[in-house]
């Protein structure tokens, strides 16, 4: 936590303000701009699985011959649920590469009913469950189609991966601000919050070329690139033409059709208030589908029963709204 963030969602019980979590919001326009802010866009955040739609970007412009809803995973931090696991077979098995050769982490399914599923079926935890496997799979094939080597793919001095540096910074249009490694393995490139905000408003705007082909598939196949029972694919619904992503720690960025791009991050890595904090932002933002309204509301329970909710600071987005 810093002065660059702003107290901007509150938990109350019972009447009682038990929790206050700061954040940080910008909005950029199509041109790039700023357009408005809640804290301090500049300050530098580690987007984590935010990043992956514009890593898949990078990868689509190497070469990476997927599309629809195998594209979609690629982009994903999915669920693990079935047919995703299937999806990251088949970007694997088309090429006659295995399984094996991904070297994200070992995992069981995030969604909970898949977990169980999974477990019940007799499975530990494997690579091609976790979360990152449809990316890890891309990044696999890119490689093949370009004939690098493939056992070091993860290398940040890899050909892939400068690459996709190089490719993640022309989005965001500023350099890289910190290198670090993601919970996958993969690295984990550094932006400003504007940065990342711009690059997501760029891939959705984007009139042709790698950023619209993966645009089209996130649209398209939202619940590809999360998952059936995720607020990420409730938000993608409720804002037709929209490209978003959220990441750990309580991330979320959303690219607009009309180019405007806008990023969050809560600074204390509190999941439970991104979701209300991205439905806020949106209808600050002018969007009116009762889907958002739902979204914003998350009650906080007391034996089972609502006793209180997630909500706004009061007057936190007042320089975002329309």
């Amino acid at each position: 936590m810093s002065d660059a963030d702003v107290d901007v969602v509150e938990v109350v019980r019972n009447g009682f303000v038990e929790c206050v979590h700061r954040a940080r919001v910008v909005v950029t326009a199509p041109d790039g701009s700023v357009l408005a802010s809640v804290g301090d866009p500049e300050a530098p955040i580690l987007p984590r699985s935010s990043n992956k739609p514009l890593q898949a970007v990078a990868m689509v412009g190497m070469g990476l011959d997927v599309d629809g809803e195998l594209l979609a995973l690629v982009s994903a931090s999915h669920s693990g649920e079935a047919f995703h696991r299937e999806g990251v077979r088949r970007i694997l098995g088309e090429v006659g590469l295995d399984p094996d050769e991904l070297q994200n982490i070992v995992d069981f399914p995030s969604d909970a009913q898949a977990r169980e599923e999974w477990i019940r079926a007799g499975h530990h935890q494997e690579r091609i469950a976790m979360n990152c496997s449809g990316k890890h799979a891309g990044m696999l094939r890119t490689c093949l189609r370009n004939g690098w080597s493939r056992a070091d793919y993860l290398d940040p001095d890899h050909p892939l991966q400068r690459r996709t540096r190089e490719v993640v910074a022309e989005l965001a249009g500023e350099q890289i601000a910190a290198d670090a490694v993601d919970g996958c393995g993969a690295p984990l490139l550094g932006l400003s919050l504007a940065g990342l905000a711009r690059a997501f408003g760029r891939v959705a705007a984007a009139p042709g070329g790698a950023g619209a082909k993966v645009a089209d598939a996130i649209r398209a196949h939202p619940q590809w690139t999360s998952g059936t029972r995720r607020d990420e694919l409730r938000l993608h619904r409720a804002v037709p033409g929209s490209v978003g992503k959220a990441g750990a720690e309580a991330v979320h960025a959303i690219g607009l059709a009309d180019g405007r791009g806008i990023a969050l991050k809560i600074a204390d890595g509190a999941d439970r208030a991104r979701g209300p904090l991205v439905a806020e932002v949106l209808r600050a933002l002018g969007e009116g589908s009762p889907e958002l309204a739902e979204l914003a509301t998350t009650p906080v329970l007391g034996h089972g029963r609502p006793v209180g909710e997630v909500r706004l600071v009061a007057g936190a987005l007042d320089p975002l709204r329309v």
